[in-house]
């Protein structure tokens, strides 16, 4: 688990984007908690299990698995005498609905369903023409191969009904998204979309808008 910042700060605890686009986003994200540290706000990136440094093979992840853990990550640092909100790209929007909260900040959340739809796409590039739906006839059959790693079919099945939180008042949930986007949401930031680039590259200028964007949110409902 990486941390940033000040220890006695108020603290984002950051949802990485799901599979392909957390590899695709981490620079931005990293970034930008390094950018939230330098105005005073701690940041904490778990390593989920599956992802990043944890010691759990990709193939036994689930969602309900990443929501425990971020739930763990979450009550940690409460226990610190910290505040903390949640930061989340993409799917990790999905992450974060079991912690306890006063705030929410995403970047184009996804629904689990849209999750599935752009495994599925990165699975028919690479060969597979067989019906989606037996993906999801067996919980515990043979792991789903996708992009070099293997996901199991609960987690294939739990994406089918997953959510992020919903709005729920001023300050609990504040969606920002990139101009162009033309879904719902609180502000429209300039920016291309990192998680659809081949490589994994950073974008200061998105970062500080980011930054600048969850700081203002943060004082006004998190701290």
């Amino acid at each position: 688990m990486l941390r940033f910042g000040p220890d006695d700060a108020p603290t984002v605890i950051a949802a990485p984007a799901l599979f392909e686009e957390g590899n695709r986003t981490r620079a931005l994200l990293v970034d930008v908690l390094h950018r939230l540290a330098a105005r005073g706000i701690a940041g904490v990136l778990p390593d989920l299990p599956g992802t990043g440094e944890s010691l759990v093979p990709t193939a036994r992840a689930t969602v309900l698995r990443w929501r425990e853990a971020f739930e763990a990550a979450t009550e940690r640092v409460w226990r610190s005498g910290q505040v903390a909100s949640s930061v989340a790209i993409r799917g990790g929007a999905l992450l974060d609905t079991l912690a306890l909260l006063p705030a929410r900040w995403q970047l184009a959340p996804m629904r689990g369903e849209e999750v599935r739809a752009e495994l599925l796409r990165t699975m028919r590039a690479a060969g597979f023409d067989g019906d989606p739906a037996a993906l999801s006839a067996d919980g515990d059959g043979t792991p789903i191969p996708v992009a070099g790693n293997l996901i199991s079919r609960r987690l294939w099945s739990e994406l089918a009904d997953a959510l992020p939180v919903g709005q729920d008042g001023e300050c609990s949930v504040r969606i920002v998204r990139l101009a162009g986007d033309p879904r719902t949401a609180d502000a429209r930031l300039d920016g291309t979309p990192m998680w659809r680039r081949a490589e994994a590259t950073g974008d200061p200028i998105l970062a500080e808008a980011l930054a600048v964007d969850i700081a203002g949110w943060i004082a006004r409902c998190a701290a």
